[in-house]
């Protein structure tokens, strides 16, 4: 099982579409094990987004992420971070396919509406950027012999 971040950003929760993306993640089999509205703060945001600090659009990403509140999660699944980002869809809504989230619900290329974990590294540096000891849950779904073949020994 693998734990990815995911951030609905402002423009998402400002368009109301918070539950109908969690949603489209729950369909798929993916787990919610962690989950908070919060106000990114400008320290938060700066250490979350150092890699690009020095950025041309550096500024303006900052300031979009600390404009209004976002939902963080931490979803759990096999190979759940590719499966994440798949469903995201291209950075730019312009150029998201259509049944993914930033496809179906996007066309801006500044306003994208989700952020999501690139590789198990960055999922568990930005699990921990998000998430404080015990805010992440293991928990057994009742679902899960259906979400998975469970019949080998991993599950699949």
């Amino acid at each position: 099982m693998e734990t990815t971040l995911i951030i609905l950003k402002p423009d998402a929760v400002q368009r109301g579409l918070m539950g109908r993306i969690i949603s489209r993640f729950e369909d798929k089999g993916i787990q919610v094990v962690g989950a908070k509205f919060m106000q990114i703060s400008g320290d938060l945001a700066a250490r979350h987004y150092a890699s690009h600090q020095g950025k041309p659009f550096y500024d303006g990403l900052v300031a979009f992420m600390t404009s209004s509140p976002v939902l963080v999660l931490a979803l759990r699944g096999v190979g759940a971070i590719a499966i994440c980002r798949k469903m995201m869809g291209a950075t730019f809504g312009s150029n998201a396919e259509p049944g993914t989230i930033r496809g179906d619900f996007g066309v801006s290329n500044s306003f994208n509406l989700i952020h999501g974990s690139d590789s198990p590294e960055a999922a568990a540096h930005e699990l921990g950027l998000f998430f404080g000891e015990g805010e992440v849950l293991d928990w057994g779904r009742a679902s899960e012999g259906w979400v998975y073949d469970l019949s080998g020994d991993q599950p699949e």
